[in-house]
């Protein structure tokens, strides 16, 4: 903050004006010489001293207090606004700033401010393009130039013009009064040779002229000391200049030990870098083996599953293994889809990885590979889907790289359903996928049955358990066949219940309609859906 700008501050009393800011004193305080200084002059100026602009004067800056009855006296002043036409009162200046000035425009760089006071504080301390007065005005220097120019200007015809004015007129000064004093010396002496104590004089004159000449030896000692005084300080110049080298030396060499320890210390975090990055490989691998199989299954557990829907397009399930000699293989979920199904659809693929068992194992690859989303609630409708691999594909033939391509089902489950608060397939920000490798060729109508197994059995349990389902329905299928054989060897009745043996056949099937959808849902199924959804 500085003082006020006014259009007529250059006819007002010098005495209302702040010699540091050179405007209108904003809030006066009185220094010890009697001079007054705007109070944000003094604050900005470092330590407990105040030195007066104008006397040169200190006075400590604790001491010093607000004139509040200068500022009285200043009430009356009449102001010309520096930014419009206004004309009134002092008191009044400040509150016309305040309310007809709110977004001032500096005049000289055109820059707009919130305030006049920022202007101001602009004008005075920042402004490169306002243009000054030179300080030699007053000696016939009445160029106006701009802060950045000063140099330039101080090289120019007319301030050196205005320079030997001042010289000329500091020698006059200086000659006149020199003269005066000899012409008083001269009247003196003609005086005293008309006295008739001229003899007395003349030995007075000769005690000066030997005091004098003791005076000028006391000055020529005194020069001898300055010399010696100079010699001195020649030879601490030099002493100092080779203390220089010493320590510019000194700080080559420190600068080149920083330079050494930076470049260690950035091997020391890339190297850091690398291990953390192996701690997190390993880790991986750890948490990985917590779910690898060997019997061609895997339970994928998936958490924290909607940040990753947010943040990444793909995840990779752990490996798992066919057998303990058998295909390496993982599942690879794209959350917002893949292709065509982007944003649309979950895609869910099959991935093989290459493994040292390789060689000894068949391919391409050709076993049915099923999916299951696991429905968490009581209700048990799992998403089932299934696919076979095509064996011209590259994706199935043996792995030439770290892994083949993924192929499986774009279009595995609807992004709407998953979307949707408390749906029973995501729980806790978990979701449960089950990939089952199928060397058996499960029935398809055996799958929900499979999949509705309570996870936490042991795999040969589960295993007994579809074998024996299947044998009860391989019975049931017999007893079927049997009592539509008994129905034939009755020729009377055959035309008659032509009708009946085909609403028997659809019967027959209805329970296996129904057994895959008590337990799982079929996506194509869903798909179906959709597609009658779309045409409607």
């Amino acid at each position: 903050m500085v003082g006020f700008d006014a259009r007529n501050k250059d006819t007002i009393n010098p005495l209302y004006m702040c010699r540091v800011c050179d405007l209108i004193l904003r809030d006066p305080y009185q220094l010890f010489c009697g001079h007054r200084q705007c109070k944000s002059c003094i604050e900005i100026v470092e330590g407990e001293i105040i030195k007066c602009a104008e006397c040169h004067e200190k006075s400590p800056k604790n001491e010093i207090m607000p004139d509040r009855g200068f500022r009285n006296d200043m009430k009356p002043l009449s102001i010309t606004c520096s930014l419009c036409l206004w004309n009134g009162s002092f008191k009044d200046y400040e509150e016309h700033l305040k309310t007809d000035h709110t977004n001032p425009i500096c005049d000289f760089c055109e820059e707009k401010f919130s305030s006049t006071i920022s202007l101001y504080e602009h004008k005075h301390n920042e402004c490169t393009k306002i243009r000054v007065p030179c300080a030699l005005k007053e000696d016939g220097c009445l160029d106006s130039v701009c802060p950045t120019q000063i140099q330039e200007h101080y090289l120019s015809h007319i301030h050196q013009e205005a320079i030997i004015r001042i010289i000329h007129r500091l020698l006059s000064r200086g000659i006149n009064e020199q003269y005066e004093r000899v012409s008083e010396i001269d009247f003196d002496v003609k005086q005293s040779a008309s006295s008739p104590i001229m003899t007395t004089t003349n030995d007075n004159v000769g005690t000066s002229i030997q005091e004098i000449y003791e005076t000028l030896n006391i000055l020529a000692s005194g020069i001898q000391t300055l010399n010696d005084d100079i010699q001195r300080l020649s030879s601490e110049s030099i002493r100092l200049q080779s203390s220089i080298e010493f320590v510019t030396q000194e700080f080559s060499s420190i600068k080149l030990n920083i330079q050494e320890q930076s470049a260690f210390l950035d091997s020391v975090k890339s190297n850091q870098e690398i291990l953390q990055q192996d701690v997190a490989s390993l880790k991986q691998k750890v948490d990985d083996m917590q779910y690898v199989s060997y019997d061609g299954t895997l339970i994928w557990k998936i958490t924290n599953f909607h940040e990753k829907m947010k943040r990444q397009t793909s995840i990779y399930s752990p490996p798992f293994y066919s057998s303990p000699t058998g295909y390496k293989m993982r599942a690879r979920l794209y959350l917002n889809g893949d292709g065509d199904a982007r944003h649309t659809h979950m895609s869910l693929f099959f991935v093989l990885i290459r493994d040292p068992n390789d060689p000894i194992l068949k391919f391409p690859f050709n076993c049915k590979v099923t999916f299951c989303l696991y429905d968490q609630t009581p209700r048990q409708q799992h998403i089932i889907d299934s696919f076979r691999p095509d064996t011209r594909s590259d994706c199935f033939q043996r792995p030439r790289s770290e892994m083949n391509i993924a192929n499986g089902i774009p279009k595995f489950f609807p992004l709407i359903m998953i979307q949707q608060e408390d749906n029973p397939y995501v729980r806790d920000d978990t979701m449960f996928i089950k990939v089952i490798v199928d060397f058996g060729d499960m029935p398809k109508t055996l799958l929900p049955y499979a999949l509705s197994l309570n996870p936490g059995l042991p795999t040969n349990v589960q295993q007994l358990m579809i074998k024996q389902e299947i044998e009860r329905r391989a019975q049931q299928q017999s007893q079927q066949t049997s009592c539509a054989s008994s129905l034939n060897a009755e020729p009377s009745m055959h035309i008659q219940q032509m009708p009946i043996e085909e609403g028997e056949e659809q019967v027959s099937q209805a329970p296996e309609e129904r057994e895959l959808y008590e337990n799982g849902i079929s996506c194509e199924e869903i798909r179906r859906n959709e597609d009658v959804q779309n045409d409607h």
